[in-house]
């Protein structure tokens, strides 16, 4: 029988070196949805069993040294792989009720690849958070394409954003990401720049005015911005960089394929730029 809790916020422990991170991260979206924590971590393949190095992911004492004995080794058997998941997962928990946060968590320690994880966790999750570097074959692009849940991609350290930019461009998938935020009280607090990268013609001005209206008529302090640039990954990180915005929001893979085979993908790119936090709404 699954342990998996509807609407929670899913941490997945999988990039070593952003472990805390993750924690962090999903800490601070945990308690504006006031959502519990799922801690998710799948073991690695068991036709590779190479160790993962997780010694100091964490910055607490409690069995460090046996994660540095699991790390020492080359290879593990399937026991000390699962063990090793058992041993991550307990740190996890433990480092989560230092914080003083009064935050429910519970583990889903899966015996799969990542991306089957994601698959599973995917449709009762209200976030999912995963670090910039992940240990399994799948690239972090093809996860967060495949997947129809908010993701929030962090670097290390996760530091709790006061602004946020939200980059829309007119489509299906921005006004569907729109609507989200007017709902959700993850980004309430913010300040949100909603920014528009394109021609300053008449349809793209109503468009950025309709929307900064409805933040505006949710409640939400924000600002709006049109930016008349050609390439879009460089005026959005210019202006996120220029205005000290700590969280960047975009629509994921929003662009057909032919354009993303032709220019490239925006997404894909803001992915390998920016060094912020990164919310992307699934594609609608």
């Amino acid at each position: 029988m699954s342990n998996l809790k509807p609407d929670s916020v899913i941490a997945c422990l999988d990039c070593p070196n952003h472990v805390q991170a993750v924690l962090e991260a999903s800490m601070w979206a945990s308690i504006r949805l006031q959502a519990p924590i799922g801690l998710l971590y799948s073991v690695p393949s068991l036709q590779q069993k190479a160790a993962v190095d997780y010694s100091g992911c964490l910055n607490i004492d409690d069995e460090n040294t046996l994660l540095d004995q699991f790390t020492i080794k080359e290879h593990l058997s399937n026991c000390e792989l699962k063990a090793q998941g058992k041993l991550l997962l307990h740190q996890a928990s433990s480092y989560c009720e230092q914080q003083r946060h009064k935050i429910k968590t519970y583990t889903l320690h899966r015996h799969e690849k990542l991306d089957d994880s994601i698959n599973y966790v995917d449709d009762q999750a209200q976030l999912i958070v995963i670090g910039h570097h992940v240990t399994c074959k799948s690239t972090l692009s093809q996860l967060i394409r495949s997947s129809h849940c908010p993701i929030l991609v962090t670097h290390a350290p996760f530091l709790p954003p006061t602004s946020a930019l939200f980059a829309f461009d007119n489509s299906p998938t921005s006004h569907k990401m729109l609507n989200w935020l007017c709902k959700t009280p993850l980004v309430r607090a913010l300040l949100i720049h909603i920014v528009m990268v394109g021609k300053e013609n008449s349809e793209n001005c109503d468009a950025l005015r309709e929307a900064y209206a409805r933040l505006k008529q949710a409640g939400i302090k924000c600002k709006k911005t049109l930016l008349d640039c050609r390439d879009v990954t460089a005026a959005l990180t210019y202006y996120q960089r220029d205005n000290d915005i700590g969280l960047l929001m975009t629509g994921a893979f929003a662009q057909p394929r032919l354009i993303e085979l032709l220019k490239g993908s925006d997404t894909k790119k803001l992915l390998g730029s920016t060094t912020t936090p990164y919310l992307l709404f699934p594609k609608a």
